[in-house]
């Protein structure tokens, strides 16, 4: 008999009819962690390229984007301030870019760690059997 879900009732089954049915619940559950793994791997591998990304545009803003700015900034803002303080002001800027963007970079990567891991829910998985199989 079946329930709406799907799930049958499994009271009425024999023992021998239960154990028989434990290599398909085997094969289904090793299945299940190799599809966890699979899909886990595919996120991680997404984030660190993410991170990766991230990275790269902070240290393309420090090398290439601020020094061309800067020098227009400073010329600019020299006309009204100090060329040396013009200069303070844009270099403060710049690090507070480099400093959002590796910030941004962070946050993925901790994002990235929390998230868990297969080996892990084999583990528990691992002990939730044993702890089952110790009370028979």
């Amino acid at each position: 008999m079946s329930t709406p879900r799907g799930f049958r009732d499994r009271g009425d089954d024999s023992l021998l009819g239960l154990v028989a049915e434990l290599p398909e619940l085997v094969k289904n559950l090793i299945v299940a962690e190799i599809n966890a793994a699979k899909a886990w791997a595919t996120r991680t591998g997404k984030d660190a390229g993410v991170v990766g990304l991230w990275f790269v545009l902070a240290l393309f803003v420090l090398f290439w984007t601020l020094p061309a700015i800067g020098a227009f900034t400073v010329i600019g803002l020299s006309s009204w301030m100090a060329p040396w303080l013009a200069a303070l002001i844009l270099v403060v800027l710049g690090l507070l870019l480099v400093v959002i963007f590796g910030i941004l970079g962070m946050l993925r990567i901790k994002r990235m760690k929390n998230r868990e891991n297969p080996a892990k829910a084999l583990s528990t998985d691992a002990r939730i059997v044993k702890e089952v199989a110790d009370e028979f």
